[in-house]
């Protein structure tokens, strides 16, 4: 019986700062350096927005929580974010231990997770939070 330590990795780039990254496999030390060099190579070209559709992924160990964790700060640093979608039980269960749940976006689907990406991206979004603070000031006694 031969094991297969290939991670499959497709990329959709959705918009120019936007990709949404499609991992099958178990993520563990043999297949990790596939996706790490995927991310790397997405954040290298702009996309400061990264999706992972871990639908396919069954397992995960500590090396596949690593570069999330890593991919996560190298977008925040860029003023993007990495989202996560479709997670298996198994891999949210350790997300959950974790606690990288709390710190990375988990959405059901990647539609859901662009959803959120397009609206925090959104002009009028950032307006909105700019009148609301400029309407609380203006109505403060000072």
């Amino acid at each position: 019986m031969s094991e297969s330590y290939e991670l499959s990795v497709e990329v959709e780039v959705t918009e120019p700062e936007v990709a949404v990254v499609t991992v099958s496999g178990d993520l563990d030390g043999e297949t990790g350096t596939s996706l790490h060099h995927q991310l790397a190579n997405q954040i290298v070209h702009g996309r400061r927005f990264l999706v992972l559709d871990l639908r396919a992924v069954p397992f995960m160990d500590s090396s596949g929580l690593n570069i999330l964790i890593r991919a996560s700060n190298e977008a925040k640093r860029l003023d993007g974010s990495l989202h996560l979608a479709a997670v298996s039980d198994v891999v949210l269960r350790l997300l959950d231990l974790t606690g990288i749940s709390v710190t990375t976006p988990v959405h059901a689907s990647p539609e859901d997770a662009l959803a959120v990406i397009a609206a925090q991206r959104s002009p009028t979004s950032g307006r909105a939070d700019e009148a609301a603070r400029s309407a609380a000031s203006a109505s403060d006694p000072a």
